[in-house]
């Protein structure tokens, strides 16, 4: 047998991504960033005004798993993923409800998945207290949304931008970074979340990413690749690490059906254990209970899940 990408079968990267979502604190972590840190960041953009604008690209809801396109939406490699459709966007959206009450957010999506859409308009439907925040949704990758604005000249400026785990799909990084820093109003914020360049993922993939199946749909992107954009461009920012992990404990105990399952999921791999060459799997699984990657507490190990959030200003 031969080694295969996790997002050829996809309900077993479904299985692994409910495992991932059972084992790990990426949610917490994000939820954790918006309660205690967020608003603070955010607290001159709505001064004086009686609307806000907010445009959230990539729906920041991640992806949803039960995607019908995975070439509009893949899956990121060897990355977790929050799954809780709308539920970021919302939790941020009532954090600016809050702060300016009786200002109207008008807040627009882009998302390419119509499945995506139609869970995020049910969450909406669903959740009370959503008073002067309206909801455009816009059917469209970002590249698409930029031809769209360029070619209409419309340009609308926004208040506060956020890109929530989407620049892995985005094959030109520091030409969308400068199409939407350019769509701020003076005092707005763009920010971006993925995963960090300290995490175990990113030396999973430097060290391991070239002997893995290749999937051309995702990049394996950093905040450490963005903060070099960044700095190159010589743009303003400021960056904070959202600690998180994941127990891998039962990836070291043979023939565990999770442990196998979290294999799968780490590297992004269809049945790992089974197909992998010998000395590439002892290689990966010796190396996960590295320091380099993950931290022992008592007899658990749990993997570097580290997010960064990144908060560009105008």
């Amino acid at each position: 047998m031969t080694m295969r990408s996790l997002l050829s079968d996809h309900s077993h990267y479904v299985e692994s991504f409910h495992l991932f979502l059972e084992n790990s604190t990426e949610h917490h972590c994000m939820l954790e960033f918006i309660e205690k840190k967020l608003l603070g960041i955010l607290s001159s953009i709505g001064n004086g005004k009686s609307a806000i604008n907010v445009l959230s690209v990539g729906g920041g809801a991640a992806l949803s798993l039960s995607l019908s396109s995975l070439a509009l939406s893949p899956p990121r490699p060897l990355l977790p993923l929050i799954c809780v459709l709308g539920e970021i966007d919302l939790q941020i959206l009532t954090k600016l409800q809050a702060k300016y009450p009786g200002v109207v957010i008008h807040n627009d999506v882009v998302e390419p998945s119509a499945e995506q859409i139609i869970a995020y308009k049910e969450r909406v439907a669903n959740t009370s207290n959503l008073e002067n925040i309206t909801f455009t949704w816009h059917k469209e990758t970002s590249l698409e949304y930029e031809s769209r604005m360029k070619a209409s000249k419309e340009m609308r400026k926004w208040n506060f931008i956020h890109m929530i785990q989407m620049l892995y799909y985005v094959q030109d990084i520091p030409a969308t970074i400068r199409f939407f820093h350019s769509l701020l109003e003076p005092g707005a914020k763009l920010l971006i979340i993925l995963v960090s360049g300290t995490s175990g993922w990113a030396r999973l993939w430097k060290k391991f990413g070239p002997r893995l199946p290749l999937n051309d749909l995702c990049m394996y992107v950093t905040s450490a690749h963005i903060e070099e954009i960044l700095d190159g461009a010589g743009q303003r920012y400021q960056s904070y690490e959202l600690p998180s992990d994941m127990d891998i404990t039962d990836c070291f105990i043979d023939g565990n059906k999770n442990g196998e399952l979290l294999l799968d999921f780490l590297t992004e791999t269809c049945n790992f254990s089974k197909t992998a060459p010998l000395d590439l799997k002892n290689e990966i699984v010796e190396d996960l209970k590295k320091l380099e990657y993950s931290e022992k507490r008592g007899d658990k190990y749990f993997f570097n899940n580290n997010l960064s959030a990144i908060v560009i200003e105008s």
